[in-house]
């Protein structure tokens, strides 16, 4: 009896002390649940739109390291770039209560993308220089500048135009296929009820398709695919076989008719096949490489079909998502997956595989240095390996995402961009020009402006525009030379005891043989002696201005200059003689002359034919908005074009006219932050010109 009360004794205590563990357990459940908060909620679930909501109503009470990452996050994975760079900004700076100011390094990497897309490339490329060198690399913000507005200013090799199947949903990844146009969308398909996606609150995504005519014209309705092939979760990118009767598809990874999750409760993406058999679309069957805990995305076939290219974050990748290949053998099995390597993939993302007839690869990426968000890339294949990709520029690559380009032949194509709103669009191409730098046989030429024969021994430089010597000498009897010259504006000069100098910007262009005449004046002998002044009126104009009467005798062209009153006047400043005319205007960003400025213009012309001996400078200046290197280019280009007005529609001779930009250097306006009107702005957008000769 004593040891059976002994033992109910201590059941008691023992079932006394599971119950304190309980509760204690119970109480750092509920303690940790406390801490996610609702918009943790929504975040952990992919749910960004509303786990930004409600992470600003937390923000308005009390700001945390961990809510200025998760809603930088929310809006940088829902294209608010503008409320995501001010939140990335916040945490990049400290501005949280927590004594450990570090953070993680994607979001130096976010707010060089969002700082892009919103056009401030010298804030952005700071993050993109700090991330870089977090990972022990390097960058040259000065040179990444100056290749950005390459890709801005470089002649196009594409236009582009968007499509009529575009909808007010994501639209992209379209593949023509015979007469039709094959498409990914999340658009509604008519259904009263269905599932949305968490993250961007739209249905799931399908592919459709659309006829078209031979101009991409839309011919009917489009239609989504059987649901052989589209089912309730997302089907995105695809490519077609050559005889289009293999589909390969990235779809959301299913097992056993179920939806997949691995163990982070992720559903991936993984790659899978259908085989078209009578006019129908097999039920889509899972690629054997695929691996559980990664995505498999993007799928593109070489041309000759023996090699299948994807996107994938599988272990061993590089980045977050590198391009991959496998082999496709004869009997349909696959071979190991191979990473394209260094060259293309970078510690970010790459992502939208295409191989061309030739066999060189375009992809997006967010890693090599682009425009804002994905840009589109090429790689050349040479000798069997890729080379070094290259930017295709605008129009294809905006500040946004642009991606998903493909061929349907050699010139024509698609891809799809957000440029326009959150949502992608298809836009269809046409290559105008050659992607890869390639150098081309430049013929140079100097001859005599009024008998165009060859002037002998005549001194001739070209340089870049940047001063880079290309060719030095002085040439024989035939004043003539050839130059292999990359694409793009050189400047090229030549002399001769006999003629005046000259000058010529040259525009070395995508094509063989291309011929650049530089035309010299011939030295004229020298003038008689003037006669006698006759009595005019002149003198009281000349008292009017306060002009030295003696001046018509010591230098009679100025002084006649100074008096003439038909057309703009003369007038004199700090020795040097300038052309009063009402301002040339330019409209912002552009260096078209405008038809009120034409007139004014045409009036300088009239002059000019008057006075045929006098040597103008223009110098063009801009206002302060963009980068000092833009503006410089830009300054330039509209003193050139207010030459070239003046030269080709009033019929003056070009080696009369110089030229100069001075960007934003001389504002008549100063403009601190760019803090000014419009109209403002527009006073510092003018033109001058100061007489360099006239005798």
């Amino acid at each position: 009896m004593a040891s059976d009360h002994l033992k109910s004794n201590k059941n008691r205590q023992m079932k006394k002390r599971i119950v304190i563990i309980t509760m204690m357990l119970l109480c750092l459940q509920l303690s940790f649940a406390q801490k996610r908060t609702r918009a943790d909620r929504f975040f952990s679930k992919g749910d960004y739109l509303n786990a930004a909501q409600f992470y600003e109503e937390e923000l308005e009470t009390g700001v945390s390291k961990k809510a200025l990452e998760n809603i930088g996050v929310s809006y940088y994975n829902t294209f608010q770039y503008k409320k995501a760079s001010r939140y990335l900004k916040l945490l990049a700076n400290g501005r949280f209560p927590e004594e450990d100011k570090t953070y993680d390094n994607q979001y130096n990497f976010k707010l060089y993308q969002v700082l892009s897309a919103l056009g401030d490339y010298e804030t952005s490329l700071d993050y993109f220089k700090l991330f870089k060198e977090n990972y022990s690399a390097s960058l040259d913000k000065a040179k990444a500048i100056e290749t950005i507005e390459e890709f801005k200013l470089k002649n196009p090799d594409y236009k582009v135009k968007p499509t009529q199947y575009n909808s007010e949903s994501s639209d992209f990844g379209a593949v023509k296929f015979g007469d039709s146009v094959y498409f990914t969308s999340d658009r509604l398909n008519k259904q009263i009820l269905y599932k949305s996606y968490k993250w961007t609150h739209r249905p799931f995504l399908d592919i459709h398709s659309v006829n078209v005519n031979k101009k991409l014209d839309t011919i009917g309705t489009t239609r989504a695919l059987p649901k052989s092939v589209n089912s309730k979760l997302h089907e995105g990118n695809f490519c077609f076989s050559k005889d289009g009767n293999t589909m390969y598809v990235s779809r959301s990874n299913f097992s056993d008719g179920k939806q997949a999750f691995d163990d982070d409760s992720n559903n991936n993406i993984h790659l899978y096949k259908s085989i078209k058999t009578d006019s129908t679309w097999s039920k889509l069957e899972k690629l054997a490489f695929n691996t559980v805990g990664a995505s498999y995305q993007h799928p593109a076939l070489s041309p000759d079909g023996k090699k299948l290219y994807f996107s994938s974050n599988r272990q061993g990748s590089l980045g977050e998502f590198d391009i991959y290949y496998v082999k496709v053998n004869a009997d349909g099995t696959f071979g190991e997956p191979t990473n394209l390597g260094p060259t293309i993939n970078t510690v970010n993302r790459e992502h939208f595989p295409f191989i061309s007839e030739e066999g060189n690869l375009f992809f997006s990426s967010n890693g090599h240095l682009g425009l804002g968000m994905l840009d589109v890339f090429a790689s050349e294949l040479v000798k069997n390996k890729f080379t070094t990709p290259v930017n295709l520029g605008v129009p294809v690559n905006s500040r946004y995402d642009d991606f998903s380009l493909n061929y349907f032949n050699k010139t024509e194509g698609f891809f799809a961009s957000n440029r326009k709103n959150k949502n992608d669009d298809i836009y269809s191409f046409e290559q105008i020009g050659q992607i890869f730098i390639r150098e081309y046989i430049n013929i140079f030429e100097v001859r005599d402006r009024d008998t165009k024969e060859f002037i002998s021994n005549s001194s001739v430089i070209l340089t870049t525009k940047k001063g880079e010597m290309k060719y030095n000498n002085k040439l024989g009897i035939k004043s003539s030379f050839t130059a292999n010259l990359l694409p793009g504006t050189y400047v090229f000069k030549a002399e001769n005891e006999a003629y005046k100098p000259g000058v010529i910007n040259v525009e070395a262009i995508e094509k063989q043989d291309k011929t650049h005449v530089l035309y010299l004046k011939k030295i004229p002998p020298p003038p008689p002696p003037p006669p006698p002044p006759p009595v005019d009126p002149l003198d009281a104009i000349a008292d009017q201005k306060g002009i030295d009467k003696d001046m018509r005798e010591k230098d009679p062209e100025r002084f006649k200059l100074l008096t003439d009153t038909d057309g703009p006047p003369v007038v004199e400043k700090n020795g040097k003689l300038y052309f009063q005319l009402e301002p040339i205007y330019f409209d912002f960003n552009m260096w078209d002359i405008r038809e009120d400025s034409k007139l004014i213009l045409d009036d300088l012309i009239k002059k000019l034919n008057r006075f045929p001996k006098v040597e103008l400078k223009i110098g063009s200046h801009t206002d302060g908005r963009g980068s000092e290197r833009y503006n410089q280019v830009l300054s330039e280009r509209r003193a050139e074009s207010t030459r070239n007005y003046i030269a080709l529609e009033g019929y003056i001779n070009a080696k009369r006219l110089q030229f100069e930009g001075f960007g934003e250097k001389q504002h008549v306006i100063p403009c601190p932050m760019n803090n000014c009107t419009e109209d403002e702005h527009q006073l510092n957008r003018r033109s001058e010109f100061e007489i360099l000769k006239y005798d």
